[in-house]
C-alpha cells in the first residue's frame, strides 16, 4: 500500500455524477486547486450495504465541510449510468437519492491503482492468458487533499468496515487550523480546543494548562 501522504495527489480526468442527476464528461479535482481542500473517498460498489450508510452520513454533514470550504468527491469502480440510478433510487429502496456531491465513475480502475486502494490487480497465468487477482474494486480509501493537491491524510479500510465521517471531519478541521495557526493538534483535538504551539510551548505545559 503506498503512501501519498506529502506527496500531491494523482491527477485524473474522467466521468462523474454530480448533484445527484447530471453526468459530467470531464470531472478533475484540479478544478478545486488553490480554492478547497478536498475529501475523496473510495467505496467498494453501489447498491450495496455498508457503502449507501457512508455516503448518506456524508451527505448529512455537507453544511458543515461546505462551511469549511472543503469538497466531498466519492468514487468507485462503476459506471456513470450505475452512479445515476443509485442517486436516484429512493433510501428506501436501497438507493441515495438526496445526495449531491459528485461520485466519480473510476470504470478503467486506473484511478483505483494509482491511488493504490483497488483490491487486486490484473495477471498473467502460466497460459500467458490475463486475469485479475483480487477484487475488481476499492477498498474504502479516503485521502484529505489541501488547496495546493498535496495528500495531508489517508486512510484505508478493508470492506467490512464503515468509516467515521466524524473523523474525517476532525481532520479537516486539525489541517486548517493548523495552516491557520501554525499549531500542532494533539491526539483527539476537536475544534475550539487548545493546540500545542511548537516553537513557544512544551508538552508540559501543554498538559498542564488542558
Amino acid at each position: 500500500m503506498a503512501v501519498l501522504v506529502g506527496k500531491k495527489a494523482p491527477l485524473f480526468e474522467t466521468i462523474a455524477v454530480v448533484n445527484g442527476h447530471e453526468i459530467v464528461e470531464k470531472f478533475s479535482l484540479e478544478q478545486y486547486i488553490g480554492k478547497k481542500h478536498v475529501v475523496f473517498f473510495f467505496y467498494p460498489k453501489d447498491f450495496t450495504f455498508v457503502c449507501p450508510t457512508e455516503i448518506i452520513a456524508f451527505q448529512e454533514r455537507m453544511a458543515e465541510f461546505e462551511k469549511r470550504h472543503v469538497a466531498v468527491v466519492g468514487c468507485s469502480t462503476d459506471s456513470e449510468y450505475s452512479h445515476w440510478a443509485w442517486l436516484n433510487t429512493p433510501p428506501s429502496k436501497g438507493g441515495i437519492q438526496g445526495v449531491e456531491f459528485p461520485l466519480v465513475s473510476d470504470l478503467s480502475k486506473t484511478i483505483s491503482k494509482n491511488f493504490d486502494v483497488l483490491a487486486g490487480d490484473y495477471e498473467y497465468n502460466e497460459d500467458d492468458e490475463l486475469e485479475f487477482d483480487g477484487e475488481p474494486v476499492a477498498y474504502r480509501g479516503l485521502f484529505l487533499i489541501d488547496k495546493q493537491g498535496v495528500v495531508r491524510h489517508q486512510l484505508v479500510n478493508d470492506m467490512p468496515l464503515g468509516r467515521s465521517v466524524d473523523e474525517a471531519l476532525r481532520m479537516v478541521e486539525a489541517l486548517q487550523h493548523y495552516e491557520e495557526n501554525g499549531e500542532v493538534c494533539p491526539a483527539d483535538w476537536h475544534e475550539g480546543e487548545k493546540a500545542i504551539s511548537e516553537t513557544h510551548e512544551s508538552i508540559a505545559d501543554y498538559l498542564a494548562g488542558k
